[in-house]
């Protein structure tokens, strides 16, 4: 970048380390985990510690029993299969097995197994019974208030949230009255039905007719006792419920049957009362005779109207030739007589015509009245006729509705004699109902199910694991320091020209003369080389006006200063150490044999000159011009032009000047004074100093056109250093370059 820093072409700070790739450095994960060890191992011995505690004391022992059962198929008197409800087309039906496993532990049933063993007299099942409680111990008491503090943490959610939502709606009015309670036995009952509700459970196994009951409790004899006991109380009530059943379905046959009696006799007794109101015999004899005379009727009338056609044709006749002569009348008439009188009147007998009139007359006569019976007769006979053809329908339809009767009576008859045949199976079957299932193998023994301590153990194992696992991942990923220069240099994008190590003793005057006992120490190397870097920044020009500051305090700037100095001055080099900080004033810490003239405040005042507040450390080598205390603001006196002047005419006099200044974020000294050096080092707190401060204050010196030279990493740990796997990359830090340092 042309040779300049970021700052000095006033470009923010770099990007965090962010992969662009979105890639994970796993190597860089388990340096992590690996610097994390003791927390992870701490969090995995306390785990391990109350798992042991809850697998070994606190658990208590639970024991398991299980008596097997198999379904039979032997209560068919028939010898069929499918008699079972268990069985389903001749197979086993899994959707009755999971019927008949909830029937096993429902509460019918279960409270069988109350009553039978009297288990409200129990304390293990009945909660009024139960002994008081034991004076508990530390841990218990510790345990039991966590439990008070969960659940009152709990019901205040569930307000909080139900204040929030509102309550659902039960469907229950204001006006409608709560259940009565139940009586004092009835409930205790109850409550037990439900404890041992929750000791029983049933399972079957799908390729077989077995299935399993089991009990569950914390004594092995008592799981014993309750499994076989659960499956007697279940297989007889297996057996009462056939009973139960085929005597309610041999009474409901019983009424069947004699309902259907009652109604076969009345179903016969209307048939034989229509057949007697229609006169019928069968149901086809009366029918036929009817129709037999009325086909005897229809022949008579043909035959009558016949006979009726032809005396009215001959009445008609012999009326046409009432008028005629003889031969016409007696050829009309068709009588021999009247043809032998005719021709004896043709002869001119007198007495023939007489006779002859007298016999036409009896012949006219006795048509007419052949017409008139016939016509009578023919009238008769249609009278019959349609009393026999309504007499017919009438019968037709008896008839039809006996048939239908007579099939309703067949059906009724059909259905008696089925309910009478099951009504007698059912009856056999009440002395010899058998269940449908059978204790196959009774519980003789109770295995110990909980607590499995191997596996209680590995889990709590694994949860320290995963607990320490990621308290350092979260530590790691909330932590907010620096720890290598080349993190620092990509957070901000400035140089990094020095790396100090921590020093270690401890007090500030201590430092300074370990640093000058320790000229080949890895710390005084170090200052070195920042004394070179700082000198070699500007080969053209090196900085004579060198100020140090950093972002908050505790930074370790006045020891860099220090430091910087000393090294400075052991170049044969006049230097000056001026004490910026005019607030805190720490150099009396580091130099306690100095003597104030005075100080810096005097000199900008022109009290006293250059000369007169200066102090010489000989062993240092260098000047040293302390701060005082102001009575105005320090800022204000630092902006000052006399403060300008002097610093021009220290120029003057010395070779290198440095100048610790306070915290850029605590007091705007430091940029005050910032533009009047040459050189600008920000000093920051090696895993200390978050990387927000460090932005923030630099971002306040761009504000001024102030180009920071470099930055110091200083309080560096060479312990953790190599722990967080930059001890290699670093050669101060690395063990390979311990024989280069003394001390």
């Amino acid at each position: 970048m042309n040779g300049l820093s970021r700052a000095e072409q006033n470009l923010p700070a770099g990007p965090a380390r962010d992969d662009p790739d979105g890639e994970i450095d796993l190597l860089a994960l388990l340096r992590t985990l690996w610097r994390g060890w003791p927390v992870i191992l701490a969090c995995v011995a306390l785990a391990a510690v109350v798992g042991w505690y809850r697998a070994n004391i606190a658990a208590v022992p639970v024991y398991s029993a299980t008596t097997t059962m198999i379904v039979t198929r032997e209560n068919d008197p028939r010898g069929g299969e499918g008699s079972s409800a268990f069985f389903s087309y001749g197979y086993i039906n899994s959707s009755a097995m999971s019927t008949e496993m909830a029937i096993v532990t429902s509460r019918d049933v279960v409270g069988q197994l109350v009553d039978r063993l009297d288990l409200t007299a129990s304390p293990l099942y009945n909660p009024r019974l139960a002994p008081p409680p034991q004076p508990a111990g530390p841990v218990e008491r510790a345990l039991a208030t966590l439990r008070g503090w969960s659940a009152g943490l709990r019901g205040l959610l569930r307000e909080a949230l139900l204040g929030l939502f509102g309550r659902p709606d039960t469907g229950e009015t204001g006006g409608e009255a709560p259940p009565p309670p139940l009586p004092a036995a009835d409930q205790e009952r109850q409550d037990t039905i439900s404890m041992v509700q929750g000791v029983l459970s049933a399972s079957f196994d799908e390729r077989s007719y077995l299935f399993y009951i089991t009990a569950t409790t914390t004594d092995p004899g008592e799981a014993v006792r309750l499994a076989n006991a659960m499956a007697e109380v279940y297989r007889n009530d297996n057996q009462q419920q056939k009973i139960v059943a085929a005597e309610a379905s041999a009474v409901w046959l019983s009424e069947r049957v004699a309902e259907l009696r009652r109604e076969i006799d009345e179903r016969q007794a209307d048939i034989n009362a229509r057949r007697a109101e229609n006169a019928l015999t069968t149901s086809d004899s009366g029918l036929t005779g009817f129709q037999a005379q009325l086909a005897a009727s229809e022949t008579r009338r043909f035959e009558t109207q016949r006979a009726l056609a032809t005396a009215q044709e001959s009445a008609a006749r012999l009326g046409a030739a009432v008028d005629g002569n003889p031969e016409a009348r007696a050829e009309a008439a068709g009588d021999a007589q009247l043809r032998t009188l005719a021709r004896a009147i043709a002869a001119g007998d007198a007495a023939a015509q007489a006779r002859f009139d007298l016999r036409f007359g009896q012949l006219l006569q006795q048509a007419q009245s052949e017409e008139e019976r016939l016509t009578a007769a023919l009238a008769v006979v249609n009278a019959d006729i349609a009393a026999l053809t309504d007499q017919l329908a009438r019968t037709g339809e008896a008839v039809g509705d006996i048939r239908q009767m007579e099939q309703d009576l067949q059906s009724a008859q059909l259905l008696y004699d089925t309910f009478s045949t099951q009504l007698r199976e059912v009856t056999l079957q009440l002395g010899s109902q058998k269940s449908d299932v059978r204790i196959l193998s009774e519980a003789i023994g109770a295995g110990q199910i909980a607590p499995r301590k191997a596996m209680i153990l590995g889990l709590h194992l694994l949860v320290g694991l995963l607990l320490g696992t990621g308290i350092v991942l979260l530590r790691e990923f909330m932590h907010q320091g620096f720890r290598s220069a080349g993190e620092l240099e990509e957070r901000t994008g400035i140089t990094v020209l020095g790396q100090i190590p921590r020093i270690p003793v401890r007090g500030r005057s201590r430092q300074v003369g370990w640093l000058a006992a320790r000229p080949a120490s890895a710390a005084a190397e170090a200052v070195r080389n920042l004394r070179t870097s700082v000198l070699l920044s500007n080969v053209d020009r090196p900085p004579q006006v060198i100020l140090t500051t950093s972002a908050v305090p505790g930074e370790g700037k006045t020891t860099v200063s220090i430091a910087l100095a000393q090294n400075l001055a052991g170049l044969e080099r006049r230097v000056l150490l001026i004490e910026g900080d005019l607030r805190r004033r720490t150099f009396h810490s580091y130099f306690p044999d100095a003597k104030a003239h005075g100080g810096l405040l005097s000199v900008i005042a022109g009290d006293l000159p250059v000369a007169g507040a200066v102090w010489h450390d000989p062993a240092l080598k260098l000047d040293l011009l302390m701060g005082a205390k102001a009575q105005v603001n320090a800022a204000d006196v630092l902006s000052s032009e006399r403060f300008r002047n002097l610093m021009a005419e220290l120029r003057e006099s010395y070779d290198h000047i440095v100048i610790d200044t306070p915290p850029v974020l605590a007091v705007p000294d430091a940029r005050v004074i910032a533009p009047l050096a040459d050189a600008v080092l920000f000093v920051v707190n090696w895993d200390r100093t978050s990387r927000g401060l460090v932005e923030d204050a630099l971002k306040m010196l761009r504000t001024v056109n102030v180009a920071v030279s470099g930055l110091v990493l200083t309080q560096i740990d060479p312990k953790g250093m190599r722990r967080y796997g930059h001890g290699n990359r670093y050669g101060g830090y690395s063990r390979r370059m311990r024989p280069y340092y003394e001390g």
